[in-house]
């Protein structure tokens, strides 16, 4: 109790949970909007169920994660080298993870594009997917989202709880923004290949990063809000011009 009343008396442990709080809700939106798009597929009475299902799957993974930072900090040490460069399980995990974003966002736009394409590249048959199918690949995302936001916190504070708090009110965030975004993608299509797009790029860093090329995550987000603003800005002008 001593160390939590000193830590909450300490004006730079404060600063550091504003910091991490406003990191981990901005790594947050890359899951929350895998989630929303993945839901909306799902039948109206079970999208929100499955929502709140991947948001507290999220919390759990980055809790239990946090009970295990001795392990998480042994996951940036190499492996084996290829390419000049040496593999972690992180980079691996990262690297997997970023080619099934990749897969999915291409996946998704090709059926965006082409709604009734049939048999193609990517499956067999056309498939109505199942609760189930949707919770384990939002639990597979959660994975490698969470031990990327985990090792983010470690890296900027050394205090567990201060990391916990961050990660709950990031995780608080995404469950009061899951239906009102999932909504808002739902009722404007053209969202839903800008968020898609969001996906595929996020893919690619994923990837990057696990082969050792940092890509700074302001540029990311930067260029994120920049499009998200035209997309604004075509909405109203659309809206606009309705009689």
């Amino acid at each position: 109790m001593d160390y939590i009343f000193a830590l909450a008396a300490d004006p730079a442990a404060w600063a550091a949970l504003a910091t991490l709080m406003v990191m981990e809700v901005v790594l947050g939106i890359d899951n929350l909007i895998f989630i929303s798009i993945l839901t909306n597929k799902l039948p109206a009475d079970q999208q929100t169920t499955a929502r709140r299902i991947g948001i507290g799957l999220a919390l759990v993974l980055r809790l239990g994660l946090l009970g295990t930072i001795a392990i998480i900090v042994q996951l940036t040490e190499p492996l084996f080298t290829a390419f000049g460069h040496g593999f972690s399980w992180r980079d691996l995990i990262l690297v997997a993870g970023g080619l099934f974003l990749v897969w999915k966002a291409t996946k998704e736009i090709h059926h965006n594009v082409d709604p009734d394409p049939g048999p193609d590249l990517f499956e067999g048959a056309k498939v109505q997917m199942s609760f189930s199918s949707a919770i384990v690949q939002i639990l597979l995302l959660d994975l490698v989202f969470s031990i990327d936001s985990i090792i983010t916190a470690v890296g900027m504070t050394d205090h567990v709880p201060i990391m916990v708090v961050a990660v709950v009110a990031a995780v608080t965030v995404m469950l009061l923004a899951a239906d009102p975004l999932a909504r808002f993608i739902q009722a404007n299509p053209t969202v839903v290949m800008l968020a898609l797009g969001f996906l595929l790029m996020i893919g690619m860093v994923l990837i990057a990063e696990g082969f050792g090329a940092h890509v700074p995550k302001g540029y990311i987000y930067a260029a994120m809000a920049f499009s998200a603003l035209i997309e604004a800005l075509n909405m109203l002008s659309r809206r606009a011009r309705k009689p």
